[in-house]
C-alpha cells in the first residue's frame, strides 16, 4: 500500500487523477477502522492533513465555505455562533479524540446513515463542493446521498468543502443513542426556522438507506406557525409534525434498536426540537 502525502490541492488532485483508487484520508477516525478490520485495503492512501486550501473556513455574501479538513472541535469552538446546528452535532461526535480529528468531509466521504454532520447539512440546504483535475462542481447535499455508504462523487473527485448559510436563523440537533457519550445514533434530527423567508429546514439520520429530508413535515410546519405573532406552539401542531417526521423514515431493525422505536423516537425528537427552536424565536 502507497501511502501519498501531498502538500497542495493541486498536487492531491494530481495524485488522485494518477492513482483514482487511492483512499483519502483525513482524520482517519473511519477509514483506520475499516483498515484494522480488513474491510478495506486500498492500493493507496491518499493522506490530506498537509493540503492548506482544505483546513480553513471563511464567510463570503452570507454564506461558510468549511473546508472539508476542518476538525469538529474547530466548528465547535469556531463556528459555534454562525453555524450552530453544526456545532451541536459536532459536540456529539465520539470523544474529545475523535473530535479534534474527524472532518465534515470524512463523514461526507463515509456517507454513513448515522453520520452526525448530515442531517444539520440537510436542513441548513448545505452544499458539497467537490473538484477534481478537471474542475470544480457543487453538489445540494440533498443529491449527495446515495445510499448505504454510497455518495455522488465521481471517479477523480475530492471533497473540499461544504457551503451553508450563515446566522440562518434558531437551529437544533438531537440524537437517540444507547449512551450519552461516543455512541453512533439510534436515530437523530436536525431542524432549522428561516424565519426571514418562513421556511423550516429538517434532517433525518439513522433511520433510512440515506439521511433525508421531511418535505412533508416542513411545508407543514411553515404553513402553520404563527411567524407573526411569536406564542407557545400548540400540542396539535406539534404532534402532526412529529408524525410527518416519523412516516418519512424507513428504518430498519438492528442492535442498536428497532424500526419502531426510531420511529416513535423520531416523532418525539422533532416535536422537541421544533419546540426548542420557537423557543428561541419567540424570545429574540
Amino acid at each position: 500500500m502507497e501511502f501519498l502525502r501531498p502538500e497542495s490541492l493541486g498536487e492531491a488532485l494530481a495524485e488522485l487523477t494518477r492513482m483514482p483508487d487511492a483512499l483519502p484520508l483525513a482524520g482517519g477516525t473511519d477509514v483506520l477502522v475499516e483498515l484494522n478490520f480488513d474491510q478495506r485495503r486500498p492500493a493507496a492512501l491518499l493522506d490530506l492533513t498537509r493540503v492548506p486550501e482544505l483546513a480553513g473556513w471563511s464567510i463570503s455574501d452570507g454564506r461558510v465555505r468549511l473546508g472539508a479538513t476542518v476538525p469538529y472541535a474547530r466548528i465547535i469552538t469556531e463556528l459555534g455562533a454562525r453555524a450552530p446546528g453544526l456545532a451541536m452535532a459536532a459536540r456529539t461526535v465520539g470523544s474529545p479524540q475523535i473530535r479534534n480529528r474527524g472532518t465534515v468531509g470524512g463523514n461526507l466521504g463515509a456517507a454513513s446513515p448515522a453520520g452526525d454532520m448530515h442531517p444539520v447539512l440537510l436542513a441548513l440546504d448545505g452544499v458539497v463542493e467537490v473538484a477534481s483535475a478537471q474542475g470544480t462542481r457543487v453538489i445540494p447535499a440533498e443529491e449527495f446521498y446515495l445510499g448505504v455508504k454510497r455518495n455522488a462523487l465521481e471517479p477523480g473527485e475530492l471533497i473540499t468543502a461544504v457551503h451553508l448559510p450563515a446566522d440562518a436563523g434558531p437551529q437544533q440537533f438531537s440524537k437517540v443513542g444507547t449512551r450519552n457519550a461516543m455512541v453512533i445514533a439510534v436515530c437523530s434530527f436536525a431542524l432549522v426556522l428561516r424565519p426571514d423567508q418562513r421556511r423550516v429546514g429538517t434532517g433525518i439520520g439513522s433511520a433510512a438507506p440515506t439521511p433525508r429530508r421531511v418535505q412533508a413535515a416542513e411545508e407543514f410546519a411553515a404553513g402553520e406557525l404563527p411567524w407573526d405573532r411569536p406564542a407557545p406552539l400548540g400540542d396539535a401542531l406539534l404532534r402532526r409534525f412529529g408524525e410527518l417526521v416519523a412516516a418519512a423514515a424507513a428504518p430498519i431493525d438492528d442492535v442498536r434498536g428497532s424500526a419502531g422505536y426510531r420511529r416513535h423516537a423520531l416523532s418525539v425528537l422533532a416535536r422537541r426540537t421544533l419546540t426548542w427552536a420557537w423557543r428561541e424565536f419567540s424570545c429574540a
